[in-house]
């Protein structure tokens, strides 16, 4: 099975996850309208006043709350799915307390998660197209290596500078199609999103009274697809982990032989 065939099958499994718990999508929406929230919170000032320390102070500040936000309901997700692949039957509310019980062990992430992220971006902003490029893969690197950090912090309660070291290992470890299964993944994302795309193109190319109800439906349909594509990516994330640490699927929804292929262990070529 190709890595394309790999992430259809691994979405699928990840779904019938997901049909078991509709609710939790809920968790990206409260995610979405969190990040809302907090935008009009700092900018609201922001725009109010003309201090330019004060201001990129408020940025860097809003930069790490927007992380932290992303980051506390991925675990909250992770922790949902975590239950779920041990036999339980979580909630949107057992989800919340899960990621809240490791709300101290998230905050370094957040902060390491925002620094990363502002230094890279400041980097590619002066480096030129080529430079952008070399700092875009640097930025990739970084997240398959550190994939399995939020994880390891809501299941196994480590701290992040641990989980990173963690996940480094069991990157080594099991060395495989992670890349491949995100890239995966987001095609899929992308894949199911053209059809809200093209009914705001539809939209625009129609005009007068048919522009904003087809415009609606596109960005419904958009939103829609970002909210489940983020609840399957906590899901398959989680999944991974099992897998890496344990060697074999979980609670019977996903297939052993196809999260081998997506995270194949290379142990041979680390003479393990």
């Amino acid at each position: 099975m190709g890595r394309i065939g790999n992430s259809i099958a691994l979405a699928k499994a990840s779904w019938e996850v997901l049909k078991a718990d509709k609710e939790l999508m809920l968790l990206p929406v409260i995610s979405m309208v969190s990040t809302v929230i907090a935008v009009a919170v700092f900018f609201i000032p922001l725009l109010a006043t003309d201090a330019g320390g004060a201001s990129l102070l408020v940025l860097l500040a809003l930069y790490f709350v927007l992380a932290y936000i992303t980051i506390f309901f991925n675990a909250a997700l992770i922790s949902a799915a975590h239950e779920r692949l041990e036999g339980g039957d979580p909630t949107v509310g057992s989800a919340l307390r899960g990621a809240a019980s490791r709300a101290g062990r998230i905050l370094p992430w957040a902060l390491i998660s925002a620094v990363v992220s502002v230094i890279l971006k400041a980097i590619e902003e002066r480096a030129g197209f080529l430079g952008s490029i070399v700092v875009s893969l640097v930025g990739m690197a970084w997240n398959v290596v550190t994939f399995l950090v939020l994880p390891i912090i809501v299941i196994e309660g480590m701290g992040a500078t641990k989980s990173i070291k963690r996940s480094v290992n069991l990157f080594r470890q099991t060395w495989g199609e992670n890349l491949g299964a995100q890239v995966g993944l987001g095609l899929v994302g992308f894949l199911a999103a053209i059809p809200g795309v093209a009914l705001i193109l539809a939209g625009v190319g129609v005009g007068g009274a048919g522009l904003l109800p087809l415009l609606a439906l596109g960005v419904v349909w958009i939103v829609l697809v970002a909210v489940v594509m983020a609840a399957l990516s906590g899901i398959f994330q989680t999944a991974l982990y099992h897998f890496a640490v344990g060697g074999e699927a979980q609670s019977g929804y996903f297939d052993s032989q196809i999260l081998s292929d997506a995270f194949q262990a290379r142990r041979r070529r680390f003479g393990r």
